[in-house]
């Protein structure tokens, strides 16, 4: 049961360190952009830039939480199969290709999470 518990506790700890930096990033990246325009432009083209800057900081968290999630996701289901398949191929040899099936569905969540993630960047651009 404390297994679970730390297990539980570290994976929380992990979203909210990913989510932290996530929103950091984002903001950071936002206000080197503000102060510039700020200085140069019309009060009205700030505006555009800052409700740019803000769509900007969305999708970079987006991005930040598709990958962070998606690779805890990821660890937790590789976590949970492989060592089954393993016990499952030392009991029979020939379940060797469908464990590897399924240790490798829990690897595929942590790539879908980055391909998403790339496809968040590359609209935000």
């Amino acid at each position: 049961m404390k297994t679970n518990v730390r297990k539980l506790i570290a994976t929380v700890l992990v979203m909210l360190a990913v989510a932290c930096f996530g929103t950091l990033g984002a903001f950071a990246a936002g206000e080197d952009d503000t102060a510039a325009v700020a200085e140069t432009t019309a009060v009205t083209e700030t505006d555009e830039t800052s409700a740019h800057n803000a769509s900007l900081s969305i999708g970079l968290i987006a991005a930040a939480l598709a990958t962070g999630l998606a690779g805890i996701g990821g660890g937790i289901a590789v976590a949970a199969g492989a060592p089954a398949a393993i016990a499952a191929n030392s009991e029979n040899p020939k379940t060797f290709g469908k464990s590897l099936i399924f240790v490798a569905l829990g690897e595929s969540i942590a790539l879908y999470g980055l391909v998403i993630s790339i496809m968040i960047l590359s609209r935000l651009v």
